[in-house]
């Protein structure tokens, strides 16, 4: 997303492409490894399925769809595309927005899940099963393929070379999409996150409950408010660049330089991602560790009984 007014910024675009690929090839190596790695100790290593690991599986196949464009992503840093590669680079870009968003909303509906199991445990059994968490999953997957599709439009029309994930049309900053964007892609997802991580905490504030919930939560809220914040200011600061709200081009170069980089950050949450994977897995180990404890001791108590 590179700012074509008339204001030059080609030295912040010759600032910004080390930085990227310092920043890409680390993410992606680590991410495949952690993602990977993640996949198969929730697919195979656990041989009854939570809802937990349904959401986990979920969200680490998010991750893995976004890290696989960073090949892409890297290459088009330092390299022209030619013309009749557009449709293609669209499909990258709408893949990359929909893992992007995807993992947003499984971050958030994880949140809610653990939420109304923490605080409403009882409901809770009515209302968390295996079914209902594939549901939520699915609807998600559908909703962002859905959400994405606008990004085919972005792309100028022209016979001419084109970096691959930037240089959007004005289509890409019509004021409907960017605020729809904001709202419903971070303002709604980090409310509902952070409302009900507030809650959960508060309810796990006793000191004989076992850590781990409370880092569960810390941890997903690492993961979305690290990656994402930075990324959602700076998109709002260029759209009123785009806007001509912001005109000074000395501004305009810090907000291009800042969105850039915040969006080449934003990735980090496939690594992120993997703190919440280690605590969750961790989680379900320690239960099924109490629960095989439990059938011991009654077993025992049933035989001296006897």
């Amino acid at each position: 997303m590179r700012n074509n007014s008339t204001c030059n910024i080609a030295e912040v675009d010759l600032l910004i492409e080390p930085l990227e690929l310092a920043i890409y090839v680390p993410i992606f190596v680590l991410g495949i490894i952690l993602n990977v790695i993640a996949l198969v100790v929730f697919c195979f290593f656990f041989k009854k399925w939570t809802e937990s690991n349904i959401y986990m599986i979920n969200l680490a196949l998010m991750d893995m769809l976004l890290l696989l464009q960073l090949p892409f992503k890297m290459h088009a840093t330092n390299n022209l595309w030619s013309a009749n590669k557009k449709h293609f680079c669209s499909f990258l870009e709408s893949l990359y927005f929909m893992a992007m968003y995807g993992s947003i909303y499984i971050i958030m509906c994880i949140s809610v899940d653990r939420y109304l199991g923490i605080c409403y445990p009882f409901h809770a059994k009515r209302l968390r099963s295996k079914k209902s968490a594939w549901t939520v999953c699915l609807v998600i997957w559908v909703i962002v393929i859905a959400a994405t599709t606008p990004v085919y439009t972005f792309r100028q029309e022209g016979g001419t070379e084109f970096h691959c994930f930037h240089g959007f049309s004005d289509k890409g900053w019509h004021p409907v999409l960017i605020m729809c964007l904001e709202v419903f892609g971070f303002l709604l997802p980090a409310l509902v996150i952070i409302s009900c991580s507030v809650k959960s905490i508060y309810t796990l504030h006793d000191p004989k409950v076992t850590r781990t919930p409370v880092r569960i939560i810390y941890s997903s809220l690492c993961a979305f408010l690290v990656p994402f914040t930075p990324c959602h200011v700076a998109i709002f600061l260029q759209f009123l660049v785009r806007s001509s709200i912001i005109t000074e081009c000395d501004s305009k170069k810090k907000i291009s330089l800042f969105l850039q980089l915040s969006l080449s950050l934003a990735n980090i949450t496939c690594c992120l991602d993997a703190i919440f994977y280690y605590f969750v897995a961790k989680e379900v180990r320690a239960s099924k560790d109490i629960i095989r404890k439990s059938i011991t001791r009654l077993k025992s108590m049933s035989s001296s009984d006897t």
